[in-house]
């Protein structure tokens, strides 16, 4: 009898532990994703600009240099292009700043420095938008992808404070979440956007004007 109840409670203490070993090792939104940014220096990304790492983040300088004060042309690329992938990055801008996340960037131009970047790959907007009535968001409002479409919420936080953006290139789809909220779904091949690579460098936008970058990770997808 004992020799019994002994194999009757092998498969319930299998289930026990099969349950616990998953509530210790959960999956996670991060499995896949490899690290844009070391936190301690730009290596895997090129610029001419006055980017640079203070404190475990990327930032915009506003110190002199060959551009002065002025909206400089030289954006912080990726040295390696990407297709198809997710790309999660968070970032903190001051009251009315203004920068941008550009993508499927396949000709970068001369020496990296875009005039018009948003003539060869695609921006998603970077602003401080906080406060906006839903209904008023256009392209040019946070979150929205230029000349393409607003975005369908505003979850701008306020200024000074930390946003979340999740990329999503598959294809002919985009999408962006942002902080926790899609609120970008759309076909690339049917907007403005159609004549653009699904390849490319993705950049982060100088716009004259200090922002804050962390948490940089992408997952690359079939």
């Amino acid at each position: 009898n004992r020799f019994m109840m002994a194999l009757l409670l092998i498969p319930v203490l299998a289930i026990s532990v099969a349950v616990a070993d998953h509530h210790a090792k959960p999956e996670t939104a991060d499995d896949g994703f490899v690290p844009l940014f070391n936190g301690k220096d730009l290596a895997g990304w090129k610029t001419e600009g006055n980017w640079g790492v203070k404190d475990g983040l990327i930032e915009m300088r506003l110190e002199p240099g060959k551009h002065g004060y002025s909206r400089y042309k030289d954006y912080l690329y990726t040295e390696k292009q990407y297709e198809n992938y997710v790309l999660s990055l968070e970032y903190k801008l001051p009251k009315d700043g203004n920068s941008g996340l550009h993508f499927r960037i396949a000709d970068p131009g001369d020496n990296w420095d875009l005039i018009d970047p948003v003539a060869k790959g695609i921006e998603c907007q970077i602003l401080d938008s906080h406060g906006k009535a839903d209904e008023e968001m256009s392209h040019h409002d946070c979150g929205g992808i230029i000349l393409t479409q607003g975005p369908s919420k505003n979850m701008a936080k306020p200024a000074d404070e930390w946003n979340k953006m999740v990329l999503t290139c598959q294809g002919q789809t985009i999408k962006v979440v942002f902080n926790g909220v899609e609120i970008i779904n759309i076909q690339q091949d049917e907007g403005a956007m159609k004549d653009r690579p699904l390849k490319g460098y993705i950049a982060l936008q100088d716009h004259g004007q200090q922002i804050w970058f962390r948490d940089i990770k992408i997952k690359e997808l079939d």
